[in-house]
This record gives C-alpha cells, structure tokens and sequence, in this order.
C-alpha cells in the first residue's frame, strides 16, 4: 500500500524521543515507506513529528517546526506524536492549521500505523490519545545514532509526579519489558556492529515496576552480552542509585563506564521539599562522593533548574555554592517554566523570568569551569577512545573515552568503530560539541 511512498522525521527533545522515532522509522520502512532526508520536507508524501514538552521553549519549537513543515509541503499527511500531543492535543489541533493527525503516547507505537489510511488530507486534525492513567503499553525501541552508539530504552513513565514536571501526564506510570527481551535487543545490536549502548528511559532506576526486577538485575544481565564494548546509564535518580550498584561497576563489571548522569534539580533542601523530590542534598552529596571514592576519574554530569517557583534569591544562592562545593564535571542547566496542571503553579514566590535566565546563565558559567577542570585533571592518562567516523573530507577523528572525555586525533579509517587506547595531552581544543582533548599522535 504505501510502496514508494516517501516520509521525513523530525525530532525534538531527549534521547528517548530519538529511539522512538528511530522505531517508528524501521516500521514504517517495513510497510515500504522510502526515508528522506528531514532537510526535504518539500519530497514527503508523509511528514512524522515527534514532540517535546519539558518547557513552554520546548513547546514553542515544535509549533515553530510543524508551521514550517505545513508551509513547505502543504500537501504532505502530517503526524504530530510524541509528549506535546498527549498533553496538549487541543492547543495544536486549534492553533496549527494543516496538521492531519495527532497520536498520543499509547498509540505512537505499531497501533500508530493503523490510523494512517491512504495519507488523504483531512480537514481537521483527528486526536487519538487516552488519559494518562490508561497510558500501559511500553513500546519497545532502540536507536543508532550518526556516530557509534545505540540508545536502549529499557524503562518509560514515571510514578514521581514532581510539582514541576509534566512527565508522568505525558508518558503515563512507571513500566517496563522483561531483562530478557532487553538482553535480546542488546544482542541484536551486537550483531549490527554496535559497540557502546546507552540505557535511556524517564526514570530508569525504577526499572522492575512492572515485572518485579530490578535495575541492577537488568544491569547485571547486559553485562554479560560478549561483543558489547561499554554501557552508559544515562539518567538515574539519586535516591535510585544504590551503593550497591556503585560498588559493582567499580568493581566486579566488566562493561559499565565511570559516567553517571545525575538529577539534582535544586541544590537547597527548602526547594527539594517544594519539588516533592525523594531525597535532600545531604543523600545527594554522599552518592557523589561514593562515586567519586569509587571511581575517582569518572564522569559526572547533574541536572539543575533555576527559578523554580520558591526558590529566592538566598535558596540560589545557597544552591550555587552547594554545586560549587561537589565534585561534579558538568552541569545541565535549564530554566523552569510553568507548565499546566503541575502543582507548581500553586508555589509563592514567582521568580521574575529575567531572573531565572540571569541564574541559568551563571550556572552555565560554573558548568565551563567544572568541565574545563576536568578535562585537564585527565591530561597525561591512557584511555581507551571508541572513534566515530568523521565528516566527509575532515582529516581529524573524534571519539569518548569510557569516562565520557571527547577526544580528537589524526584520521586513522581502520579505527572507525573500534577501541584503542591512546595517551590524552594537555592540549585542550574547543569545537561546536564543546572542549576536545588531543591525543598523541
């Protein structure tokens, strides 16, 4: 039926949204969907855009992409998925003349394929969706990116419900699949020539809700798998975190990298205690020097918000000097924005927005200095990089070593994909992805 038949992706917003599409894409290549490039939209028979809504920034890209979409090809049968059309449906159908239909998160999965028809234009966008607490489907996905690594979504939704954060309404509760078909999706990626594997999900240190595991149960699985050269964990909850788990990946994996993501979100308890977060800084500071006693060289990264509802000028300044004092080597910084139906709206005081950027901003500077610290305290060791293939026509290869330093070196083709240690100068670049180490030629 849809031989021949062309379509596009567009993307916005965290790793899991991209194993989503990546997914989405495989299937539809199966019902005989060509893929063309996203800088094409004009060649589209059918235009898929998959959607954030973390922020009302985020929500105001994908409104901004989707009008672009519909101006360049008005013709195309457009699809908006993703957590924007779980949680706003309305607004989009109301505000975006053009789009044909808009699937929320139960139904953007095989069911997604179902509602396509022959990709005849409607004259008003058709809403498939449920509310959140009937969201139960976990849809399985695993992507590749451009460079060497595979993103493995082993958990979705969430059972938290901070005040700040739409999640759980976007994504439904806290589920998952059994270790076993995971093992079998780590395998597969083997087979393809996969070598590092990222472990995504919204709140993946609650893995076994649905099947009475446990993340460390699945951690322990995959780590076995032959062929597989290193895991990351990309996000885990501090209170998730188990020293348990802390005390097997320094000592007894074999191929879990030092690189832990960490959510932090506010650096004074008064503002955890308004965000309903499961955990104070004090339990936060100890994990991180768990980590950091385990496994001194490992990678740290930390989310943080700034002008979160409550927080005055004092809490920031409290938070700030907390992030200061920890031994942490990057900070994510982003900006709170009010988002309907979260319990933060009801927080006193508002936090002036200009303020809010003016914080997030100083907390980017401090992000620099801790990043460029690190990066130099590895200057003079052997690390094992794992090289991506380079731009067409550039003479320099780049790659990570395990704990997530991006290196840069003389172009060597039969490295592409592969492992080699080499020892990291002091010699430190800067390039759009941030500061790169030079290896020794």
């Amino acid at each position: 039926m849809y031989q021949n038949k062309t379509v596009a992706y567009y993307t916005l917003g965290c790793r899991l949204n991209f194993a989503e599409s990546s997914t989405l894409a495989f299937r539809l290549a199966q019902l005989g969907f060509r893929r063309i490039r996203p800088n094409d939209p004009a060649e589209a028979d059918l235009l898929i855009v998959n959607t954030c809504a973390v922020t009302e920034q985020a929500t105001a890209k994908c409104r901004q992409q989707i009008r672009k979409l519909i101006r360049e090809n008005p013709k195309a049968f457009v699809v908006v998925t993703g957590c924007y059309a779980q949680i706003e449906p309305k607004e989009l159908a109301d505000s975006i003349g053009g789009i044909d239909l808009i699937v929320g998160s139960e139904f953007k999965g095989e069911n997604l394929m179902s509602y396509l028809g022959d990709l005849t234009k409607k004259a008003e966008a058709q809403v498939v969706r449920t509310r959140f607490q009937e969201i139960q489907t976990f849809h399985a996905s695993c992507s590749a990116d451009d460079r060497t690594r595979h993103f493995l979504k082993v958990q979705d939704g969430c059972d938290y419900f901070c005040t700040y954060c739409t999640i759980p309404m976007a994504r439904g509760r806290s589920r998952n699949p059994h270790i076993a078909d995971l093992v079998a999706q780590a395998r597969d990626v083997v087979n393809r020539g996969g070598k590092e594997i990222v472990l995504t999900g919204v709140n993946i240190g609650d893995f076994g809700r649905s099947t009475g595991e446990t993340f460390f149960d699945l951690c322990r699985a995959l780590d076995d798998i032959e062929g597989v050269e290193r895991y990351r964990i990309g996000s885990i909850e501090p209170n998730l975190l188990t020293d348990e788990l802390l005390h097997w990946i320094a000592r007894d994996s074999r191929r879990f990298a030092p690189h832990f993501h960490i959510p932090l979100q506010a650096g004074s308890d008064e503002v955890l205690r308004l965000m309903r977060r499961r955990y104070d800084t004090a339990l936060f500071r100890q994990k991180i020097e768990l980590v950091k006693q385990l496994l001194p060289d490992a990678f740290i990264g930390v989310d943080v918000m700034a002008g979160m509802r409550g927080e005055t000028p004092d809490l920031f300044e409290k938070s700030y000097r907390f992030l200061q004092s920890l031994p942490i080597s990057q900070l994510h910084p982003f900006t709170y924005s009010e988002r309907n139906g979260t319990k933060a709206l009801e927080i006193r005081p508002v936090v002036p927005v200009p303020e809010r950027h003016e914080r997030t901003s100083r907390l980017v500077a401090l992000s620099e200095q801790k990043l460029l610290a690190f990066y130099q305290s590895q200057a003079g060791s052997v690390r094992r990089v794992l090289w991506e293939q380079p731009e067409e026509g550039k003479s320099r290869m780049h790659g990570f070593t395990e704990n997530y330093i991006r290196v840069e070196h003389t172009y060597v083709p039969q490295w592409v994909n592969t492992c080699t240690e080499v020892r990291l100068t002091s010699r430190i670049g800067d390039s759009s992805q941030g500061p790169v180490i030079l290896a020794d030629d």
